[in-house]
């Protein structure tokens, strides 16, 4: 037997070495999968016209535009509609509330709203499901409902976060949507959904990326799908070519704090970008607490090739 051992020993250090070569190469794709390019540009932007309408049972109740859609969860669980003089008058049906909590929304062409849900402040015996979820509040009939369920989201007790961001977008009557169920401290494993809103299929699917905030926007370079990241305090621009999200993500700037992370992005004007940070770290907070908002105003400067960011509270 003892003249075994040398050939056995032998065997278990290269069986270690495989297992941390191999180990090593996965681990190296996967950075390189969300490693940003080393640019800033994503060349010259301006406002794009919104294809987005109005709901159309906000004219049956001879309810006047503008109104403001409302999910700051302060007064109104779920979703309220702000309208008249100061915006002081309020469409809350009770129905609206049956799904709890949401983080944030986009309109379709036909004044569809989708939402997308947020764990708020608690957990129920509801709560894991709610996240699974994108909802609609139908423009006609002012029915809120739940337009598509995710079964491969997986939220639970360490990370009761689900389907968490999205974005609607004219070019193809198309939405974008976000989870990031699966991450934790350690890893990133968000994933970013493709939808086609006619057939519900999903056309293309996005590992590996946690996205917190994400908007489209188009350039004199392209068009891009802009994600504020549930990772860090960076913003990001992945291109988009023949509606497929390309694998190499462009980081654009950095917040001023470590500790703040995008939570929405609007394009402003022209190479202007208007940004919300707050605190974030997987676990629930008062998402909306208003001491905890930051916005930047960011602008682009070609002929310095450099972002210029303004914070205001």
């Amino acid at each position: 037997m003892r003249k075994y051992i040398p050939i056995i020993i032998t065997l278990f250090v290269v069986g270690i070495a495989a297992y941390f070569v191999v180990n090593q190469k996965n681990k190296s794709q996967e950075i390189d999968k969300v490693s940003p390019k080393e640019t800033k540009s994503i060349g010259t932007f301006s406002k794009q016209k919104t294809c987005a309408k109005p709901p159309q049972f906000l004219a049956s109740m001879n309810i006047p535009q503008p109104v403001i859609i409302d999910l700051s969860q302060k007064r109104f669980k779920g979703i309220a509609l702000h309208y008249g003089k100061n915006f002081s008058q309020t469409l809350h049906p009770k129905r609206w509330e049956q799904y709890e909590h949401f983080s944030t929304y986009t309109v379709d062409k036909e004044g569809n709203i989708y939402l997308v849900p947020v764990p708020f402040i608690s957990i129920h015996p509801t709560t894991f499901n709610l996240q699974k979820n994108i909802y609609k509040l139908d423009a006609k009939t002012g029915k809120l409902s739940i337009f598509m369920h995710f079964d491969d989201v997986h939220p639970s007790a360490n990370n009761p976060y689900g389907i968490n961001a999205i974005t609607y977008d004219c070019d193809d009557g198309t939405l974008w949507v976000a989870a990031i169920d699966e991450s934790d401290y350690q890893s990133q494993k968000g994933v970013i959904y493709h939808i086609n809103i006619e057939t519900k299929e999903i056309l293309q699917t996005f590992e590996g990326v946690d996205v917190l905030s994400m908007s489209l926007l188009k350039s004199e370079k392209g068009k891009f799908l802009l994600l504020g990241s549930a990772r860090d305090n960076g913003l990001y621009a992945y291109p988009i070519i023949e509606s497929k999200l390309e694998d190499k993500a462009i980081k654009l700037l950095e917040l001023p704090n470590a500790n703040e992370h995008i939570r929405k992005i609007k394009v402003k004007g022209k190479n202007e970008l208007e940004l919300q940070s707050i605190p974030f770290s997987y676990t629930l907070i008062a998402q909306t607490a208003k001491k905890d908002r930051m916005y930047y105003t960011i602008t682009w400067n070609a002929s310095k090739n450099s972002w210029k960011i303004e914070g205001n509270k």
